[in-house]
């Protein structure tokens, strides 16, 4: 079998490439093809896989000595995880804690933002933006650990210089996930206070309103759809994290400590406990969605 001759696949390329150039819409697409299909086998595919999961159950086989997977469609998983209270006092508790560390990491980082975006020099808001940015070159569970370590109320750093440590619990977690996620606050901030035109700040001053009313009624409508998109970021990190509260949040649990238990012992309840976050967020993302977060992300 003879192989194609150089001009002939020569030819072919240049009628491929015609055909792309007359048909741009086919030409993006085929681009798009590789990506758009690792995000539907893969990632749209695994979400699938763990909706399907959660419609499962396990039974005993007729032994009663061992359970085996039933795949018959069924909401057994989430009338328990809505009937029994412990359940839905941990997803409340999650719920809480993502919420509470949202508002701790706007409440610092506007100020902070606004002197990086408006105030600092060129110069100084570099260094700002580095110091921002540089915990997150550090690994996920060495911060953990760091924090671990400064926390212990049987000698950590806290302990021996102040005579006082918050210990393992509930507020530890809050205060080490308010810093893991602090830049992901920060940034979008920084950049919508960034783009924020000097002539709205002046002219609100040449219309007489002092610093703080401007910031009220000029800059924070200017910028809440970089504040809602931080705190899409800080919020979903938050409610998905578990292994940090597996470190310093003692015998605290949120919703991933309980999906982790039950994954190798209960796996349909498992998922459907981790379908909670999915719903959360879903719901979160439609309601923000016409603030234009969505385009700061």
């Amino acid at each position: 079998m003879t192989e194609p001759s150089a001009p002939q696949v020569h030819g072919v390329r240049r009628r491929v490439a015609r055909f792309f150039a007359r048909h741009p819409r086919a030409a993006l697409g085929a681009q798009l093809s590789a990506p758009g299909g690792w995000l539907l086998i893969i990632y749209i595919g695994s979400l699938a896989a763990l909706i399907l999961t959660s419609l499962f159950r396990l039974v005993d086989d007729p032994t009663g000595l061992v359970t085996k997977l039933d795949t018959s469609i069924g909401f057994g998983n989430f009338d328990r995880v809505i009937s029994q209270p412990v359940y839905r006092a941990v997803a409340l508790r999650t719920l809480g804690a993502a919420a509470t560390v949202t508002v701790i990491d706007a409440v610092i980082a506007l100020p902070l933002a606004f002197y990086m975006g408006k105030v600092a020099s060129q110069r100084a808001r570099r260094m700002l933006v580095v110091a921002v940015t540089l915990p997150l070159w550090a690994g996920y569970l060495v911060k953990g650990y760091a924090w671990r370590a400064l926390l212990d109320p049987g000698g950590g750093a806290f302990q021996e210089v102040f005579g006082h440590s918050l210990g393992f619990g509930y507020a530890s977690s809050i205060v080490v996930l308010a810093y893991l996620w602090f830049p992901f606050m920060v940034i979008p901030l920084y950049a919508g206070f960034d783009r924020l035109p000097d002539s709205l700040l002046e002219a609100s001053t040449d219309l007489g309103a002092k610093a703080g009313r401007t910031f009220v009624s000029v800059v924070v409508p200017q910028i809440v759809p970089s504040l809602v998109a931080g705190s899409i970021f800080t919020f979903s990190l938050t409610l998905g994290d578990f292994y940090m509260n597996r470190i310093v949040g003692g015998t605290t649990e949120f919703i991933g400590n309980i999906v982790y238990r039950q994954f190798s012992v209960d796996l349909p309840f498992a998922a459907a406990y981790a379908v909670i976050p999915i719903v959360i967020m879903v719901g979160l993302l439609l309601a923000v969605r016409r603030t234009g977060a969505l385009d700061e992300l």
